[in-house]
Formats: structure tokens, C-alpha cells, sequence
């Protein structure tokens, strides 16, 4: 098992919320009512279950486990399997629905402007057009966004690797979310004249040869928080540490399956905070116009040791306990 070490940074929180209930349904939670909510999911890998296992846990853990329902189905990272998830919901009229990354949110805000949606793991929710607002969500969509700082990744970067002059990044430009962290990641670079190198994806299966076609070319790899990419992170892990190249990634689980290090995403409190949203709709019935857009109030730092070591690495400064 690789061996990881996490540290927490604190940064203040830029926004709360909450959204509409049910009007035909009760508020108390000492009523026999079960509250029924859909959670799609775009697919299953680490990332994203590690949302929905904390989005459970912190449900459970608040007292809500016995009349909160979770109805999870995994969109298998398909528009059209995704978009029939969302109808379902709808048909269902569940109480509300939590859908986890930007396809996902996508599929249920089209097929619904009546049911409240928490969204988790939006980078950019404006650049979706799933809300037009952060501050003040006009329609029924509000949520959760895992937006990146990536000037803390690139200074993480040259302070465990200083000798990196140029990146390559590995990313599909369908994803919404990825394309926006990859422009802040090149505005940042350009004004630091430092290179980079693109490779694009489409697919899971073109992710290996992607990354077998930046080796040579640049120093050091960086990845967002891509779906697509996620879910062959292990392949790029290992062609990187074949060739002596460490990779920088958005999201701590992307380290759990090989990156280098990260200042970015705990996933596991992006899920807390999404239970926290939904709690506060189904149980507190608060309006959605009246809460902003929320990101998370806890980044950290995660180094995975294993990989440092083969690369010849050191990480000491994140490894103390």
C-alpha cells in the first residue's frame, strides 16, 4: 500500500449556501417522513467515490442516516445514461438530487428547474452554465465547487523539484472543469516563462498514450482534476516513474493512485460540505437565492511517499508526524 501523508492548510471560506426544500414536505426531522434524494454520480473512481462515501458518512454522522434516502447510480461516464438518471429522478420526484462533477450536474439541471440540486466537484459552475451568480443563485442549482489554486501546486512544485523547467499537461477539453484549471495553469507558467506541452484526451484509453508522448519532452507532468484522466491515473503513474518524471495533480486521491504531491482538493470534505448543503435544504428548508455558491474551507498538502522515494525525491518537510 502506497504511503501517504496529508497536512491541512486552512484558507477562509468564500461562500455559503443553501437551497429550497419541498414545500409539500415537512421540515422537522422528528416526523416519519424519509426524504428521498438521487445522487448521480459521472462514474466510479477514487476521486469521486471518496465524495460520495463522505457525502454518506457525514449524513449518518449529523443523525439524518433514517430519513435521508441516498439513491445512488453511477453515470458511467456516459451523456446519454445520464441524462436517462436524471429523468428517473425526476419521475421520482425525489426531494432534491446531488450530482458529483460537471457532466453529471449538467445531465440533472436540464431535466429539472423544479427539484434543488447540490452539485459537488464543479471547478468552474459559471463556466458549466449551471448558475450565472456564485453570490446569489437565481434558479434551483447551487453547490459545492473543488475550484484549484494552482499557483500553490506550481509553488509546491518548485519546492519539492526545483530543477523542473517545463510541464506537460494531460487533460480532455471536453471536460469543462479541466479546461479551466489548464488556463489558469498556462496564465500562470506564461508569466513565469516557464514551457509547457499539451496532450489531449478524449477517452480513458487515450490517456496512456498521451502521457507516453510527453516522456522527452518536458520535465515534469501536471494534471487537473479531469475525469478522464483520473481514472488511468495508475498508467500515468507508472510510465512517469519509469521515466523519472514527476507528476503534479489537482486532487489528493490522484496522489493516493501515484502522483507526486499535491496542494489541492481533500475530497473527503468536499463531501462533508456537500452533506452540510443538503442537510440545510431538506431539514432547514433554506432558499437557494439566499446562499452563495460555496468552496471548500480546507485545502491540503499530500505527498505520496512511495512515489517520492522512486523518483528520488525529498519530501521530509510533509512526511513529519
Amino acid at each position: 500500500m502506497k504511503k501517504l501523508f496529508v497536512m491541512i492548510l486552512t484558507i477562509a471560506m468564500l461562500g455559503t449556501f443553501a437551497a429550497c426544500g419541498n414545500n409539500d414536505t415537512p421540515t422537522n426531522p422528528n416526523t416519519e417522513y424519509i426524504y428521498n434524494v438521487g445522487l448521480l454520480q459521472l462514474v466510479e473512481h477514487p476521486s469521486l467515490d471518496e465524495i460520495r462515501n463522505a457525502i454518506e458518512s457525514e449524513i449518518d454522522s449529523a443523525g439524518y442516516g433514517d430519513i435521508i434516502n441516498i439513491d445512488f447510480v453511477s453515470g458511467q461516464n456516459d451523456t446519454s445514461t445520464m441524462n436517462t438518471i436524471a429523468q428517473k429522478f425526476v419521475a421520482n420526484e425525489d426531494d432534491a438530487i446531488i450530482a458529483i462533477a460537471t457532466p453529471a450536474a449538467q445531465s440533472v439541471a436540464a431535466a429539472t428547474s423544479e427539484i434543488p440540486i447540490i452539485f459537488s466537484a464543479i471547478t468552474d459552475p459559471v463556466a458549466a452554465e449551471l448558475v450565472s451568480n456564485l453570490d446569489a443563485p437565481d434558479g434551483n442549482v447551487t453547490g459545492v465547487s473543488d475550484y484549484i489554486d494552482v499557483a500553490a501546486i506550481f509553488n509546491l512544485a518548485n519546492e519539492l523539484t526545483p530543477e523542473v523547467k517545463s510541464y506537460g499537461f494531460i487533460y480532455n477539453m471536453g471536460e469543462v472543469n479541466s479546461v479551466s484549471v489548464i488556463e489558469d495553469a498556462k496564465a500562470y507558467l506564461d508569466a513565469q516563462g516557464i514551457p509547457y506541452t499539451e496532450a489531449f484526451v478524449t477517452n480513458i484509453g487515450e490517456v496512456t498514450t498521451a502521457a507516453q508522448s510527453l516522456v522527452g519532452k518536458v520535465d515534469a507532468f501536471f494534471l487537473p482534476i479531469d475525469n478522464t484522466v483520473a481514472s488511468a491515473m495508475s498508467n500515468v503513474a507508472d510510465i512517469a516513474i519509469k521515466n523519472n518524471i514527476p507528476v503534479y495533480v489537482a486532487a489528493d486521491s490522484m496522489v493516493h493512485d501515484g502522483g507526486l504531491a499535491t496542494a489541492g482538493v481533500n475530497y473527503t470534505q468536499l463531501g462533508k460540505q456537500t452533506a452540510q448543503m443538503l442537510i440545510r435544504i431538506l431539514i432547514n428548508g433554506e432558499a437557494i437565492a439566499d446562499n452563495p455558491v460555496e468552496v471548500l474551507t480546507e485545502y491540503s498538502v499530500t505527498v505520496n511517499e512511495e512515489t517520492a522515494a522512486a523518483l528520488g525525491v525529498d519530501v521530509s518537510a510533509y512526511t513529519a508526524e
